[in-house]
C-alpha cells in the first residue's frame, strides 16, 4: 500500500488523503446531524449533505489532474530519449493512473455515503 502511496507521487497522493480525511470528517459529522435532526431543519442539512459528495467529486478531480501531469512529464521524457520500449511505456502509464484509481474510490466512497445519508433524511 505504501509503494502505491509513493509511486502515484506523494504531493497528489498526500492531497488525495486530506480530501479523504475531509469527506470522512464530513461524513461523521453530518451523520451525527442526520440521526439527531428534527424535522425543521432537514431540508438545511439535506443541502449540507451535498458537501460530502463534492469532497468526493474534487478528490475524482485532482486524481485526473495528477494522471495528466504525470502523463506530460512520462510523455516529455520519452521525447527527450527519442524511442523507449513498450514495457517501459505500458509501466509509465499504469503509474500515472494510481491517482486516478484512488481519487475514483475515494468519489465513490463518498457517494455511497451521501446516498446513505440522504436516504435517512428523506
Amino acid at each position: 500500500m505504501a509503494t502505491l502511496f509513493y509511486e502515484g507521487g506523494i504531493l497528489f497522493m498526500s492531497i488525495l488523503s486530506l480530501c479523504l480525511l475531509i469527506m470522512l470528517v464530513l461524513s461523521v459529522y453530518y451523520g451525527v446531524l442526520v440521526f439527531r435532526s428534527e424535522s425543521s431543519s432537514r431540508e438545511m442539512l439535506r443541502h449540507r449533505l451535498t458537501y460530502i459528495k463534492s469532497a468526493g467529486l474534487l478528490s475524482l478531480v485532482i486524481g485526473i489532474l495528477g494522471q495528466l501531469i504525470g502523463l506530460y512529464s512520462a510523455f516529455c521524457k520519452i521525447q527527450a530519449v527519442g524511442s523507449v520500449s513498450q514495457s517501459v511505456l505500458a509501466s509509465g502509464i499504469k503509474v500515472s493512473m494510481i491517482t486516478t484509481l484512488y481519487g475514483m474510490i475515494i468519489f465513490i466512497l463518498s457517494y455511497l455515503i451521501w446516498l446513505i445519508l440522504d436516504s435517512k433524511v428523506k
